[in-house]
This record gives C-alpha cells, structure tokens and sequence, in this order.
C-alpha cells in the first residue's frame, strides 16, 4: 500500500523513535563538554541514518517482484562512507596537536546506532548506546587514574620574548588546575626575532598533554611539545 501510512508505519515510527532517545543520550554528553558537534549534530546524524535504512529496507517493497531483486545493504553502505566525511569535519589539528577524535568517533557511534534502529536491531542500538556512555562516563575517568606517564616529563615552550606571553602561559595553567615549575630558560633567536625556549614541568590531576591545545592557542606561542627527562635529572630535580 502507497500513502501516508502503510502497513510499516508503526515500526518504523517506533524505531525512529528508538534512535532519537538513545542518540539524544550521546549529543547531550558531548553537549556538556561544549564540544564543536553537539546534541543536534548527534541527533540528526542518527535519525538520517535510521530513515537512509528504513527507506532501504521498507520503501522499496512496492515494485518487488519477480523479475525485481534488491539489495537493502547499498544503502547502508553509502551511509559508512557519508559519515566519513561528517566527521572528518570536526577534527581540527593544531601546530603539533589534534582536537576532535572523540567527537568525530561518536558521530560514527550515533550513525551506527541509527542504522541498527533501523534495521530493526534494537537491541543492538541499546547496548552499542550503553556501552559508548560507559566508556565516557565511567572507563575513560578509571584511565585518567593510572600511573601518569607524564611525571617523568617537563614541557618545553618556544615563544616570543618580551609579549608577555609566560605571563599568560602560566594563567592559562593556573586557570586548568596546574601548578609550574621553571626549570631552566634560554633566549634564542627564531626567524629573525627574539625568542626564549624554557622547560616547564606542570603538576595537576589531569594529564600534563591535556594543556597543550590551550597553550598552543596563545599568541606568540611558537611550539609546545613534551620531552622526557632522564632518570639523572629527575633525581637533581628532587633534590
């Protein structure tokens, strides 16, 4: 039957609705975190996934027949490829630094979970959904608590002298829950201009690398990388 309703209205509405609450629950995460694609780029990444599948599976079933043979997976398919593109859109990359992995992988969890909906896999969609929330909200933290690698790291800065770039350097730290030691400094000149090159160690809760895209935001600020430091210095540096 063609019309309005047909005799797949209800599933479909049903599982259009599925997809909506369980990709609703990924966007508003990533909402929180105020993170470049939010809870209406999740939302609609999975409702267009779940309809592509529907009309893949249901919207076609009017010129079946006999001598007409269709394959529902195409369509899918062109979804993985679409997708590829949407997310490649919210990774940015810095200097030496790139923001946007976790975004761009949630966009692929939210299409997959559209496409699960609507291919009538809901169960499949529930777990993928609870099992994405458990890796952000609850492994992800546990991880953070592992023997941090960066303590025998220290932070080596390039910038502009006398722009009073340390001077923001050290806020910006301050402000995301470090605390800074200044090993040692040297001035240096980089094309053409003054610059000075010191070794920062930072002290914090969180991972010493999550700084880097902050400090790399700041004028002035040439590069920014970690570097380890040898077991011979870190004892100078306790004593």
């Amino acid at each position: 039957m063609i019309g309005i309703f047909t005799d797949t209205s209800w599933i479909e509405a049903q599982l259009l609705l599925a997809t909506f609450v369980l990709c609703s629950l990924i966007g508003i995460e990533r909402q929180l975190r105020n993170k470049a694609a939010g809870y209406r780029t999740h939302v609609l990444v999975g409702l267009g996934s779940c309809a592509f599948t529907l009309v893949s599976a249901y919207g076609f079933s009017a010129v079946l027949g006999s001598d007409v043979n269709l394959d529902p997976s195409r369509i899918a398919a062109q979804i993985v490829s679409g997708i590829g593109f949407l997310g490649a859109g919210v990774i940015f990359k810095g200097r030496s630094v790139v923001r946007g992995l976790t975004t761009a992988a949630s966009i692929w969890v939210a299409a997959a979970i559209g496409m699960a909906c609507g291919a009538g896999m809901l169960f499949v969609g529930l777990l993928l959904t609870a099992l994405h929330l458990l890796t952000l909200f609850v492994v992800a933290p546990l991880v953070r608590r592992l023997p941090d690698p960066d303590r025998k790291r220290h932070l080596r800065l390039t910038y502009a002298d006398g722009t009073g770039v340390l001077r923001e350097v050290l806020a910006a730290a301050t402000a995301a829950g470090f605390t800074a030691s200044i090993e040692r400094s040297k001035r240096i000149t980089a094309d053409d201009s003054p610059a000075v090159v010191m070794d920062i160690r930072f002290h914090g809760r969180r991972p010493v690398r999550d700084l880097l895209p902050q400090l790399m935001e700041i004028d002035g600020v040439q590069r920014v990388s970690l570097r380890r430091i040898e077991e011979d210095e870190l004892d100078d540096l306790r004593t």
